[in-house]
């Protein structure tokens, strides 16, 4: 073992990047006071999509290094090391942090390099070796504390989505009609203008409005793939736009999974109003894989309940 069960499992790795178009240099970048606080928050999101928490791994400190930005990280749980390093390995990270990069720095693309290292192990060598990779940054114990300049982006980023989310709030209800109810719901008396019935499993159902009581099933049973559904969501609903998702999980990281989810349909039924229908919800649920969710919603699973 590694580690005993009494002892925290820590460990360190480099994470270095680089572009490889030329007329995006990252270190310049993140030395520029403007785009520095939208390259960090680029790495913390796809830091968190690599592990599924946004306290997975923890960056210690950025180093400008011409034409290389190297990161340096430190893993708390091995657990989250080894999630990390399947995502490093599949090329999840990469695909992540281009993405991420593009959204904060409002560029068409930023292609990148990425290579891992710990102490004077190039660890992209041995990465079908996860045992192996784990032992080399289990091995390579931190040899700081968090930069304050980190602690000082962290708070500018939480900053920042708490305003960004009021923002989106007031956005919202500038939008809305003059006459919507203030209730996230429509009220049971109301006749809605409903798509009439869609098909689900071969069965027709109502398309009814979303009730208080699918949101509450909803954000219980959909867990970490909350992300996903809201993407499907944003097909159709402008107001779920990446940034938008990205700011729920930031702003709702503590809470946990459920309050994620749940704020993510909150926004969905108050920008989308009375075309915030259960058939769409479904879809969303089917395209993602979660047909056991898409059944609960549907009371499907209630009559095995009883029995």
């Amino acid at each position: 073992k590694m580690a005993g069960s009494s002892t925290p499992w820590i460990g360190s790795a480099y994470l270095f990047l680089q572009s490889t178009s030329k007329t995006v240099v990252l270190p310049s970048l993140y030395e520029s006071s403007q785009k520095k606080p939208s390259v960090f928050r680029a790495l913390k999101l796809a830091l968190a999509d690599s592990t599924g928490s946004m306290n997975g791994v923890d960056m210690l400190k950025v180093h400008c290094s011409h034409p290389q930005l190297i990161v340096q990280l430190k893993f708390c749980r091995q657990e989250n090391c080894r999630r990390f390093l399947r995502s490093y390995r599949e090329g999840v990270l990469q695909k992540s942090l281009q993405n991420h990069l593009q959204l904060s720095l409002a560029m068409t693309t930023v292609p990148l390099e990425v290579e891992l290292k710990a102490g004077g192990e190039h660890l992209d060598n041995m990465l079908k070796d996860e045992d192996r990779c784990l032992e080399c940054i289990y091995r390579e114990k931190p040899d700081r504390l968090r930069d304050e300049e980190i602690t000082e982006l962290e708070e500018h980023l939480k900053s920042l989505t708490v305003h960004q989310s009021i923002i989106n709030n007031v956005a919202v209800k500038d939008c809305a009609p003059l006459k919507s109810p203030p209730l996230p719901y429509p009220s049971q008396g109301s006749s809605l203008p409903l798509q009439g019935t869609f098909i689900f499993q071969g069965q027709q159902f109502d398309n009814r409005a979303i009730t208080p009581d699918d949101h509450q099933k909803f954000a219980k049973l959909v867990s970490k793939k909350w992300k996903q559904v809201g993407r499907s969501l944003q097909k159709s609903c402008r107001a779920l736009r990446d940034p938008v998702i990205d700011n729920l999980a930031l702003e709702y990281d503590r809470e946990g999974l459920y309050e994620q989810a749940y704020q993510l349909l909150l926004k969905f039924i108050q920008s989308e109003g009375k075309k915030a229908t259960i058939a769409r919800l479904i879809a969303a649920l089917e395209e993602n894989g979660l047909i056991s969710v898409a059944e609960e919603l549907l009371g499907l699973h209630s009559s095995e309940d009883c029995s």
